[in-house]
């Protein structure tokens, strides 16, 4: 078990935590999340011991072992396997040791105590974490120096994997997975028989892998039952509830100050107006969740729509070197309203294929037919080195409108998502986020027909992905997504092509039937077909999209009629609480009559029962609304 108990740790005059306090049970799943910058992985080191708290504790249960990935990719000559082998030290030493001992009884512990940590099924289990991870056999036997950093980090995955410490501590293990790896790793961590604590923003990771939320805000560490999506939707409802109370709350404030700023100098009323002084001394106050406010994203929808299809490969093949195609024989269509998701391994050929589209590689043969005037922005995670590190974002933006007003140039910077006091900040000073929605910006400024996006959330927080995810289906354009990010996948595209074997096919199912592809090598049982259908899709005109979205507002009249009317009774309710609360303040009421008093009273506890139930009727129906129209 792991315990945080008042910790308290400040960086450079700045606090980011204070009496924070925190319980991870043994054999719990549990997500660490909060906004960027707010501490998680400072947390991690101090858990870790490499950094050291102003006061407060850090314990783990006695003897129990704690992993986590080596900060440095290892560059070895080691093969895969062997890396990962001695990852467990202690198996590594009875190894070497069983080779010298001599002594008999010596050989006999060594031999029960390999038995014991199943010592010589260990090459079985790291093959197998090295597979999930995209290592197949051949590549297990490679060095290590001989793979790519983002490869190497994921070799120090699956060392840290294999050791199966009972405190396992992952900080962004997707930042350097793709998407099948992502989906093998949420189903290790929901089976693997120790703890875990997870830094993550993907939401679908911390929906389906970990069981509690420990949330780090405000200095503050608050836990919270269940995954990701019903965190966010008990907290919304504390904060609506907080909200109401405070309300609440202020009004009564109001009324007993008005009373004291009233009567206090009345020699008549002085006793009262003292005793309501009082009143408020004791009153402790309400606070409400109060949230940063996350600049949204913004994509330029394209001027002018394009006949379909904006682009057709025909028997087209693509590679790097002359006579080793990646991609063969790809017959493939694209719409001006498609949005297609492109899955499959990394090293099959899904950037491969988003650079032939965009025109940053040539075919080797076919024939590609583009439409007239199509516009294609490309963004990709190593674009990112492309900025000019000592320019803000102001000038990176001002060569785009060199003809422009400051004005107009500040004003289109902070659609991008950048505020007024990062916009003259230099690019190398930016957060990783904040430079991924720049050149976000400048990749789309001008509206283009058909958007590639390569990875694009690696440095964005679970916040940012929501603002992307929105922009995406506000934007009228086609879609090309590469991305590890499932639920951005699911709540943005509407196809799913798998990328493998040197071809290009139709997945023939959602992303729960790919997941299950993935973990095992089972296609869905209606066989994938190649990517153009002898029939051209029918498309959905504009006036049928309007027909079939008034037919949609018409089914959900009655239930936003409910909601409506719900409102409407909570604020004669209120009101109502509001004229017995005042009523009630007379202190003189219940002397005069203490048969009325009593009635006001139980008057007013039936109000705020009656509000406590309208509100949860209004919460549940507005979830139901807000369902129907996301489906």
């Amino acid at each position: 078990m792991l315990t945080i108990t008042d910790l308290t740790y400040r960086i450079a005059g700045r606090t980011l935590l204070e009496g924070a306090n925190a319980v991870v049970p043994d054999g719990a799943k549990i997500g660490l999340v909060g906004r960027n910058g707010t501490g998680k992985t400072t947390l991690f080191n101090l858990i870790c011991g490499e950094l050291h708290a102003e006061s407060g504790d850090i314990s783990l249960s006695r003897g129990a072992k704690m992993g986590r990935v080596a900060q440095e990719a290892p560059g070895t000559d080691d093969t895969l396997i062997e890396y990962v082998l001695k990852a467990d030290v202690e198996r590594t030493a009875l190894l070497a040791e069983a080779e010298t001992a001599t002594d008999a009884h010596r050989i006999a512990d060594i031999q029960m105590r390999l038995a014991d940590i199943d010592a010589y099924s260990a090459e079985a289990r790291a093959a197998t974490i090295l597979a999930g991870l995209g290592f197949d056999a051949e590549a297990q036997a490679r060095t290590c120096k001989s793979f790519s950093g983002g490869w190497r980090m994921r070799v120090a995955l699956a060392a840290v994997l294999f050791t199966e410490p009972d405190l396992l501590l992952l900080d962004e293990p997707t930042n350097y997975l793709d998407l099948e790896g992502t989906l093998w790793l949420e189903s290790y961590i929901a089976r693997y028989p120790y703890s875990v604590l997870l830094i993550s923003h993907d939401r679908d990771l911390l929906d389906k892998a970990v069981t509690g939320i420990l949330h780090l805000e405000h200095n503050k560490i608050t836990f919270w039952r269940g995954g990701y999506t019903q965190f966010a939707r008990q907290r919304r409802e504390k904060a609506m509830l907080l909200e109401k109370a405070k309300e609440k709350q202020d009004a009564k404030r109001k009324h007993l100050q008005s009373f004291v700023d009233r009567f206090r100098a009345k020699a008549t009323k002085a006793r009262q107006a003292q005793s309501r002084l009082k009143m408020l001394e004791k009153m402790e106050f309400i606070e409400g969740i109060v949230d940063e406010v996350m600049p949204p994203i913004h994509i330029p929808s394209p001027k002018a729509t394009l006949a379909p299809p904006i682009l057709a490969f025909d028997k087209v093949s693509v590679g790097y070197e002359a006579g080793k195609p990646v991609l063969s024989n790809l017959t493939l269509r694209i719409d001006d309203d498609d949005r297609i998701a492109l899955l499959g391994k990394n090293g099959n050929g899904k950037s491969t294929l988003a650079k032939l589209i965009a025109e940053r590689l040539e075919s080797m043969g076919g024939s590609i037919t583009r439409a007239s005037k199509l516009n294609i922005a490309f963004f990709a995670q190593h674009q990112l080195d492309e900025l000019v590190p000592e320019e803000s974002p102001v000038a990176h933006v001002r060569r785009l409108m060199l003809d422009a007003p400051e004005s107009k140039v500040r004003a289109r910077t902070a659609k991008m998502g950048l505020d007024v006091k990062r916009m003259d900040t230099p690019a190398a000073e930016l957060s990783g986020g904040e430079r991924a929605r720049l050149l976000l910006g400048m990749a789309t400024f001008h509206g283009p027909n058909l958007l590639i996006l390569d990875e694009p959330t690696n440095h964005l927080d679970i916040e940012a992905r929501e603002s992307l995810m929105a922009a995406l289906n506000d934007f009228s354009g086609a879609v090309i997504l590469i991305a590890h990010d499932r639920h951005l996948v699911e709540a943005t595209m509407d196809r799913l092509w798998l990328v493998a074997d040197g071809k290009v096919q139709v997945f023939d199912g959602d992303m729960d039937d790919y997941k299950r592809y993935v973990l095992s090598g089972t296609m869905p049982k209606r066989k994938a077909e190649p990517a153009v259908e002898a029939k051209p899709e029918i498309k959905t005109t504009g006036s049928e999209k309007r027909k079939q979205n008034a037919e949609k507002r018409s089914e959900l009249a009655p239930l936003r009629k409910r909601i409506q009317a719900i409102e409407k009774k909570l604020e004669q309710l209120r009101g109502a609480l509001s004229g017995l609360d005042l009523i009630l303040a007379d202190a003189a009421l219940f002397a005069k009559d203490p048969a009325r008093g009593a009635k006001f009273a139980k008057d007013r506890s039936d109000t705020e029962k009656a509000i406590e139930a309208a509100e949860e009727e209004w919460l549940m129906l507005s979830e139901e609304y807000e369902a129907a129209v996301a489906g």
